[in-house]
C-alpha cells in the first residue's frame, strides 16, 4: 500500500509506517527473509543457505541457475518461491526440437480481423523455470537473452515488455552431457547466481518421507509474502552502503581473475557488479546497513563459479572453482575500516 503525503510517499508495511526518507529499514528486510524462508523451508527442508541464496536472488532483482542432479528440489524451490509471493509461475521444459517461439509466444494471423494477433509465450510471467536449459539448442537458449536482460522481448519487430516481478531460475545436469548444449558464456554471465542445492542429510531424508507420505507439501504451500512487501525489500537493499575501500576491494578481486594464470577467461564488469548487489544482501541479512569485505567473501564463490573458465590443465587437475576462486580471494588485501 503506498499513500501520497505533502509531496513524499510513505510506505505501510512490516507493521508500522516507514517513510521513505528515514534510514533503511534492516529490521524489515529481516521480517520478509524469515517469513519467506519459513514458508519455503515447508518444501525444502534443511537447505537454508540455499534459500537464503535465492532470496538474494530475488531482492537483486537478478536470476538464478542452479546445477545439481534429479530430484534434489530445484523445481519445488521455484514453484514454492511463486506460491509464496502469489505470483505467476511458468515451468519450461527445454528440449532439442524447441523453437524460440515456444519460449517467446507467436503472432498468429485472425482472418475476422485481418491482422496479426501476438499470443504471449510462457516467458510472460513472474518467476519461470527454465528446466534443462542446456538441452535446447543455442537458437532456443538465445530467446532468453533479452529477457533477462531487459525484461522484454522482441517478435516480429514489436518489443512486448514482461512482468514485474521477473525472475529466472534455470536448472542443468551436471552428469549428464550427451544432448545438451552448453550454455554460452554471455547467457552465463546474466545469471546473477550459479547455485546447488545437494542431497539431504540422512534425518532430513527421513523427515522428507514423513512429510510427503500422505501428499506433498507444496499443494497446501499458501502466501505469505505481499508485493508490496517485495518491492519494498528491493528498493531498500540499493540503500545499503558500500565504502569507496569496499569498491576497491570488489574491483581488486575482480581483477586478480582476470590476471590468474589458472584462469583462460577471468570475470566480466557484471561480476563487479554481482559482488556489490549481493554483498548489500548479505550485510542486511547478517543485521547491517553497510557492506564489510566479509559479506563480499561469503557471495564471491556463487557470484563468480559461473563467470570464469579455467585453464585445461586445471580441469585435469580436478581443481574445482571454488578453489581457485578462494585461492584469488586470499590473494587480495582486505582494505583496513
Amino acid at each position: 500500500m503506498m499513500v501520497r503525503r505533502a509531496g513524499q510517499y510513505r510506505i505501510i508495511l512490516f507493521d508500522r509506517k516507514i517513510d521513505t526518507k528515514e534510514k533503511m529499514n534492516v529490521e524489515g528486510i529481516l521480517k520478509f527473509r524469515e517469513k519467506l524462508i519459513g514458508n519455503l523451508e515447508k518444501v525444502i527442508l534443511g537447505k537454508r543457505l540455499v534459500l537464503d541464496q535465492v532470496i538474494m536472488g530475488l531482492l537483486c532483482h537478478g536470476h538464478l541457475l542452479i546445477e545439481d542432479v534429479p530430484g534434489t528440489g530445484k523445481t519445488i524451490l521455484a514453484l514454492g518461491l511463486a506460491k509464496s509471493i502469489g505470483i505467476n509461475f511458468s515451468r519450461i521444459q527445454f528440449t532439442p526440437d524447441m523453437l524460440p517461439s515456444d519460449v517467446t509466444g507467436v503472432s498468429i494471423y485472425n482472418q475476422s480481423s485481418r491482422s496479426f494477433e501476438f499470443r504471449p509465450g510462457p516467458i510472460f510471467s513472474n518467476i519461470i523455470l527454465a528446466d534443462e536449459i542446456n538441452r535446447a539448442t543455442p537458437k532456443t537458449q538465445s530467446a532468453l537473452l533479452e529477457a533477462m536482460e531487459e525484461k522484454q522481448i522482441t517478435v516480429d519487430g514489436i518489443t512486448h515488455s514482461l512482468p514485474n516481478p521477473f525472475m529466472v531460475i534455470a536448472t542443468q545436469n551436471p552428469i549428464e552431457y550427451e544432448g545438451t548444449f552448453n550454455l554460452p558464456e554471455a547467457q552465463l554471465d546474466r545469471f546473477l547466481l550459479k547455485i546447488g542445492i545437494g542431497y539431504p542429510t540422512d534425518e532430513i531424508e527421513k523427515d522428507i518421507l514423513r512429510y510427503q507420505k500422505l501428499d506433498h507439501p507444496i499443494h497446501s504451500l499458501s502466501k505469505v509474502i505481499e508485493i508490496q512487501e517485495l518491492e519494498f525489500a528491493q528498493d531498500e537493499i540499493k540503500n545499503v552502503h558500500v565504502s569507496s575501500k569496499v569498491e576497491q576491494y570488489i574491483v581488486d578481486i575482480i581483477n586478480k581473475t582476470r590476471k590468474n594464470e589458472d584462469l583462460y577467461l577471468g570475470a566480466s564488469p557484471r561480476g563487479s557488479l554481482a559482488l556489490f548487489r549481493l554483498g548489500q544482501c548479505q550485510a542486511v541479512f547478517d543485521g547491517r546497513d553497510f557492506v564489510i569485505p566479509d559479506d563480499i567473501k561469503k557471495v564471491a564463490a556463487a557470484a563468480l563459479r559461473h563467470r570464469i573458465i579455467l585453464q585445461p590443465s586445471i580441469r585435469l587437475q580436478e581443481i574445482n572453482d571454488e578453489v581457485i576462486i578462494d585461492n584469488i580471494i586470499q590473494g587480495v588485501r582486505v582494505p583496513g575500516g
